[in-house]
């Protein structure tokens, strides 16, 4: 089994490594203090061509694989971003890629791919369905030739940078299923003219990261039934089909925000006096800093693992979900013992450990919170019974 780096890989990371440069932490904290958008930054990212890596070059796009896609995306946390920002520029697309007609493909990748049309927004969840997606009520009724959409999303990031919306909807009554994961549609969605003509309603959520979420009210919105991806009925199993590769990407994002945290935690416990010796030396300030690597190498073996199966074509399932567990789990322990280290200086805003601590555990709740991940696998890999 070979374990080395390949060059190109090498390659992927100077080169993110050098963009990222551009935009060092003072670029990031005034984000942060102020709650805007890093236009510039993502702008720089599509113009290098990194938020199309997933997109193939029939397409425009670099044609990489989810391997490549989630280095590109390390790397931005790792030199102290948020790839959260774009990170679904990279793999919302997917659903288009694996589902879409021939007709969607050639009208919405290569735009995507130049950065001409941003395909940011992800409408799911909702407010009194959360993580149960078969139960959600946003409903979308054929008319003619559009479908006439009626409800609420929430936790739909980006929407205010995004030019079209990738919005699940109900075609068929709940109660007239058999099957409950069918009778949900997947829809291409004119955001900006939507907002336009007072069908949806952007209201921003304000979090504890600059995270920009927000609240969708969708009010007779008519979208056009050749923007229907696939066939109507089948999208939840759609939606399923990208999550693996979010898992996967979430996961190299972790072990970014983790790499950094171990990185700034060793340099400062190595350069900082007390008592007349680095506090480094001491094996209580010490110790936690070398677990957090540890299980970042292990959470990172896993990520390639999931990654490799999803490139070949083979089942991640399981991998993909434990990746984004452990490495979530990660990059939270290494959080916390970069805090510590810093000790006081931790909670100041000129040293960054605040705000990227803040930003990290964000990845324990969502887009999957982690105990879901556990009942997943205790159900589905363990074939123990349904938790409750």
């Amino acid at each position: 089994m070979d374990f080395s780096t390949p060059e190109d890989h090498a390659a992927i990371r100077a080169a993110v490594r050098e963009l990222c440069a551009a935009y060092p932490d003072s670029y990031w904290r005034e984000l942060d203090r102020t709650h805007a958008y890093p236009s510039e930054f993502v702008r720089a990212l599509t113009e290098a061509g990194w938020l199309g890596a997933l997109i193939p070059e029939e397409y425009g796009g670099a044609g990489l694989g989810i391997t490549e896609a989630s280095i590109i995306l390390e790397e931005i946390n790792r030199n102290g971003g948020n790839a959260a920002t774009a990170h679904a520029q990279m793999y919302i697309m997917g659903t288009v890629l694996r589902h879409g007609s021939a007709d969607q493909k050639q009208r919405y990748l290569p735009p995507i791919a130049r950065g001409e049309l941003r395909l940011q927004a992800f409408g799911v969840t909702e407010p009194d369905a959360g993580s149960e997606t078969t139960r959600l009520k946003t409903t979308a009724v054929r008319r003619g030739d559009c479908y006439v959409v009626n409800g609420q999303k929430v936790w739909t990031s980006r929407a205010e940078h995004s030019d079209l919306l990738l919005l699940l909807a109900r075609t068929t009554p709940y109660e007239e299923l058999t099957d409950k994961t069918r009778g949900l549609s997947v829809f291409l969605v004119d955001l900006e003219q939507a907002v336009a003509r007072g069908q949806i309603e952007i209201r921003p959520i304000q979090t504890m990261l600059n995270h920009h979420t927000t609240e969708l009210f969708i009010q007779d919105l008519e979208v056009p039934a050749a923007n229907l991806v696939g066939e109507e009925g089948l999208g939840f199993r759609y939606i399923i089909d990208g999550w693996n590769a979010e898992r996967i990407l979430i996961a190299a994002e972790s072990i970014g925000d983790g790499r950094w945290f171990v990185e700034r935690a060793a340099r400062y416990a190595s350069e900082r006096v007390v008592f007349g010796r680095p506090i480094g030396a001491n094996q209580g300030v010490q110790f936690p800093i070398a677990q957090a690597h540890a299980r970042l190498e292990a959470a990172d073996l896993l990520r390639y693992k999931a990654a490799w199966l999803f490139d070949t074509g083979q089942r991640c399932g399981a991998e993909a979900n434990m990746a984004k567990l452990l490495a979530a789990q990660a990059a939270w322990d290494a959080a916390n013992a970069c805090l510590d280290t810093h000790g006081g200086y931790g909670f100041a805003v000129e040293f960054d450990v605040e705000r990227k601590f803040r930003e990290t555990r964000l990845y324990s709740v969502a887009p999957i919170n982690n105990n879901l991940v556990l009942a997943y696998v205790g159900q589905h890999v363990l074939g123990m019974p349904r938790s409750y």
